[in-house]
């Protein structure tokens, strides 16, 4: 790994990239140019691709790139945890900002503003967005209401002793890792890590966090969407991993159109 560049920044961005060249190029060239001028480091985790996309970084003299090499197969979500536990332990700035390779940065005010959130009379663990698009009013709400139903629906049925799925929260309430900034001071304070269960990566740290009285600081989708877009599962739908008629794949096609950067 390249040694860390000196910044008067007090944050770190983490990107872990999986075989994803024009996800992660993109994503990174939108950066570049912002995070340079500031001086904050930018760690990139290849999460042992073995691709066009490990040759592409290693050309990059402005990352701190570190190449994982795998043990042994793993979930997606845990090898994605423990990369982004990997580079933690590089971290040397007060925050870290996890982004996903399918987020494009095009204002990175973004950053000022989320760390904005993190001033107060209370520490904050973490700040970031519930929801991974911008669905607008009308869509979230029809969204929130059938979830709800479907989920008491599922409770109602396995307490009559049907068989039914699992009933999931109706709420969202865990923050989405494709833009969300962390407190890495606290973290390794605590001796917490991103990857702690066999959830998501960052699930289970918020729940210990927020159970340690820190706050949890929530930005809406329509103020974080002005400063971004979102591929919904950009990397699986780059590697072909959905049908062509998924509506995940629908929106990366969408996006990456109208991506200057891949067009």
């Amino acid at each position: 790994m390249k040694r860390p560049l000196s910044t008067p920044a007090n944050y770190s961005i983490v990107l872990v990239n999986y075989k994803s060249l024009e996800l992660t190029r993109t994503c990174l060239e939108l950066l570049r140019e912002g995070v340079q001028k500031a001086g904050v480091p930018v760690f990139v985790v290849d999460n042992y691709s073995n691709d066009a996309s490990s040759d592409y970084l290693r050309t990059l003299d402005w990352i701190n790139l570190i190449e994982r090499k795998s043990i042994a197969p793993e979930a997606g979500n845990i090898a994605h945890g423990r990369a982004l536990d990997l580079a933690l332990e590089h971290i040397e700035t007060e925050y870290v900002f996890l982004l996903h390779t399918d987020t494009f940065i095009y204002n990175p005010a973004i950053f000022s503003l989320m760390i904005s959130q993190c001033t107060g009379p209370q520490e904050v663990a973490a700040v970031g967005c519930l929801e991974q698009l911008n669905r607008g009013v009308a869509r979230s709400t029809w969204r929130l209401i059938s979830r709800f139903f479907k989920h008491y629906a599922r409770r109602s049925l396995l307490a009559l002793g049907l068989n039914a799925r699992a009933p999931k929260p109706f709420k969202e309430v865990h923050l989405k890792s494709f833009c969300t900034l962390w407190n890495a001071r606290l973290i390794k304070k605590h001796g917490l890590h991103f990857q702690m269960d066999g959830r998501n990566p960052g699930y289970e740290l918020q729940d210990r966090m927020a159970a340690l009285n820190y706050t949890i600081g929530f930005i809406s989708p329509r103020t974080m969407f002005r400063y971004l877009d979102h591929i919904q599962s950009g990397t699986v739908s780059a590697m072909g991993g959905y049908a062509h008629s998924h509506r995940r794949v629908k929106m990366y096609n969408q996006l990456t159109r109208e991506s200057p950067l891949l067009s």
